[in-house]
């Protein structure tokens, strides 16, 4: 059959990317020392060159089929060069977005249940070069240190999302532990299953530790610096303020030096 995709193109004209998105597919997210299974929303692009008129969208699909569905940091360089190699391309990209579950312990009645967050996980091949963002994104709790200061009864207090995207020197850190570092910064995790007893050590914990939209985000920055494993970071902290109409927010974004 004809290939009407590699027909050449006159217009000269090369396009930055072309492939396949909003691709719901079931894959095997794997780290060091987890496993997990879930769905992910896909998206697979390449550099498509002047001269030809298209690309073959069922080789993306195809190329994920290869590595059996698995994704991780290794597999995801496999992938974008195996992109290129496929398609005849210098550059390709894939995003994966999916949710993780990751078991969490009551802090009292120590009951284990499972919460949720969102993952990206991005990589980039150019030209024999390699990029990997992970990406993290979580709510939690922040206690106003404002209101705290200034009442006699209690302290506002409200979910924050935080969205943290990383790149690594060499090793990437594994799902849970940045998970663990994004909480310690907030005034209190969020659980799934609490009882009673852990429903009072929550909210006095929170209250001992009130938190600024500014303060959990030079909290986390702080943690990041100390990390030799980390190369660069962006964290932005939302917060869905709870007395006021409108929602709070800080910024940073970060490239370490070697």
């Amino acid at each position: 059959m004809k290939d009407v995709q590699n027909e050449h193109d006159n217009r000269n004209i090369t396009i930055d990317r072309v492939g396949v998105k909003n691709v719901s597919y079931p894959i095997t997210v794997v780290q060091k020392n987890n496993t997990q299974q879930t769905i992910a929303n896909i998206s697979m692009s390449v550099k498509l060159a002047d001269e030809f008129r298209g690309t073959h969208m069922s080789r993306f699909i195809d190329t994920l089929k290869e590595y059996n569905n698995k994704i991780s940091p290794d597999n995801l360089k496999k992938i974008t060069a195996r992109l290129c190699e496929k398609l005849g391309a210098s550059e390709s990209s894939v995003v994966f977005e999916f949710p993780y579950h990751f078991k969490k312990l009551s802090p009292v009645s120590k009951i284990e249940s499972y919460s949720r967050c969102d993952i990206s996980m991005t990589g980039n091949f150019e030209r024999g070069n390699f990029d990997y963002m992970l990406g993290i994104n979580l709510n939690v709790q922040t206690l106003c240190p404002c209101s705290k200061e200034i009442s006699d009864y209690g302290a506002h207090n409200q979910r924050a999302l935080i969205n943290l995207s990383v790149r690594f020197f060499n090793e990437p850190v594994e799902f849970e532990e940045l998970i663990n570092i994004i909480e310690n910064a907030s005034s209190s995790p969020l659980h799934t299953l609490l009882k009673r007893e852990d429903e009072k050590f929550v909210t006095e914990h929170a209250y001992n530790k009130p938190r600024f939209v500014e303060d959990v985000l030079r909290e986390l920055a702080l943690s990041l610096n100390n990390d030799a494993r980390i190369s660069w970071y962006k964290i932005i902290v939302e917060s869905y303020e709870s007395i006021h109409n409108h929602n709070a927010f800080s910024e940073i974004e970060r490239l370490k030096k070697i």
